[in-house]
């Protein structure tokens, strides 16, 4: 994608036709402060560069039909979403709607070299697979907090040895596109804002709970990330004082109470214990233990299974009820691994946030389980791409 938009109504233009899909001149003076002429001026540009197309005769509104248009349909984006235990990599068109999708079982410790590897294959074997020629850009998300402006991770808690480590520079030069990195709770946030749950909110929370916990914050439509790119690490926030050594150096934080990794070492502790035949009957033909067991322990009705996940709920209840009554959202969204959980922690979350935050928080607040699943990140990462190459030069 060589082109850019050249002015601010260029780029609003691009930006409405990816989020509401082919569209008429008409129905886009509608929705932009244009006069007709400068709107034809505007469309007229975008169509010389090649970002749009015509696409057939709109209805009539009464008068001659004009065409519809829409972003030209070669263009391809790039969305990876590295996790702590997995990474996912899709293909989506302009519109970001997802292509081609590919999950691949992947250690984040393993080191950024190896994890980019695995990346390049993926992004490889999608664009080999005819779904496209090249990329026009690529949205990376990575588990833990960067430095947006630089796209570099700073001091990331559970991903050794990639402190300050190119991530942008890196993947530009291998992918031969222009690439933004950005936290990956960020871009569940921006999926989940573009194709998921959050579609018609501009102020909402996205709490993403797998190997670590983040929140993604969205304030009128655009993600808060902090004078520094750390905005949303609530996995740090203290739940228990002098509580569990977290991966951080501190003590007593969220993520070392309740995690995927510390549910999954909590219900070994409790198999090991005797306090649960399921967890043991699972832990003696696998060797270990992970969220998804606890889930289905649950579900089995298994009542130990059950009461770690309320009791983590209710401490990531205590974390988000603090964040209602600070930001006042009007939606919370929890995503990530650890929702296979389903609505036995969704319940305890709720219980604890209705009960500490203010009525008039609460009263409207809808608090739920993302849309997307896996596709969220992905998704995002699209969107985060795009909402870079649709902006002025």
């Amino acid at each position: 994608m060589t082109a850019r938009p050249a002015n601010a109504h260029q780029a609003r233009l691009l930006k409405l036709l990816r989020d509401g899909g082919p569209n008429s001149r008409a129905q886009l003076g509608d929705q932009i402060d244009l006069s007709r002429s400068k709107l034809a001026v505007e469309v007229d540009r975008l169509l010389e560069t090649g970002l749009v197309v015509a696409d057939g005769l709109a209805a009539s509104r009464g008068g001659r039909r004009s065409h519809n248009i829409r972003l030209a349909p070669h263009l391809r984006f790039l969305g990876v979403d590295i996790g702590a235990t997995s990474v996912d990599v899709a293909v989506t068109n302009a519109e970001l709607e997802v292509l081609g999708h590919l999950n691949h079982p992947m250690d984040v410790r393993e080191g950024p070299v190896a994890v980019f590897e695995q990346v390049l294959s993926m992004a490889t074997k999608l664009r080999d697979s005819g779904l496209a020629d090249s990329f026009d850009g690529a949205g990376i998300g990575v588990p833990g907090p960067v430095r947006f402006p630089e796209g570099v991770p700073v001091a990331p808690p559970i991903m050794p040895g990639w402190d300050g480590f190119p991530v942008r520079e890196a993947l530009s030069q291998e992918l031969g596109c222009p690439v933004m990195v950005d936290n990956d709770v960020n871009l569940m946030a921006l999926g989940e804002q573009h194709a998921g749950v959050a579609r018609s909110v501009g102020d909402f929370l996205c709490v993403k709970i797998g190997t670590g916990i983040g929140c993604g914050i969205v304030v009128g439509g655009t993600v808060h990330r902090g004078a520094t790119g750390s905005a949303g690490d609530i996995g740090h926030i203290q739940v228990e004082p002098d509580g569990r050594l977290c991966a951080c150096g501190n003590k007593g934080c969220l993520e070392a109470h309740f995690s995927g990794a510390a549910l999954a070492r909590d219900a070994e502790d409790a198999a090991r214990a005797g306090r649960s035949e399921e967890l043991a009957a699972r832990l003696g033909a696998s060797g270990r233990l992970t969220a998804a067991d606890v889930a289905a322990a649950a579900a089995a009705g298994d009542a130990t299974s059950l009461l770690l996940i309320r009791d983590g709920g209710h401490r990531v209840g205590q974390v988000i009820a603090g964040l209602v009554s600070f930001f006042n959202p009007s939606l919370v969204v929890i995503g990530g691994g650890v929702t296979g959980l389903g609505h036995t922690l969704l319940a305890a979350v709720r219980a604890q946030v209705y009960r500490r935050s203010l009525p008039l928080a609460t009263g409207n607040l809808p608090i739920v389980l993302g849309e997307l699943g896996p596709a969220a990140g992905v998704t995002g990462g699209a969107r985060l791409i795009s909402d870079h190459l649709f902006s002025p030069v």
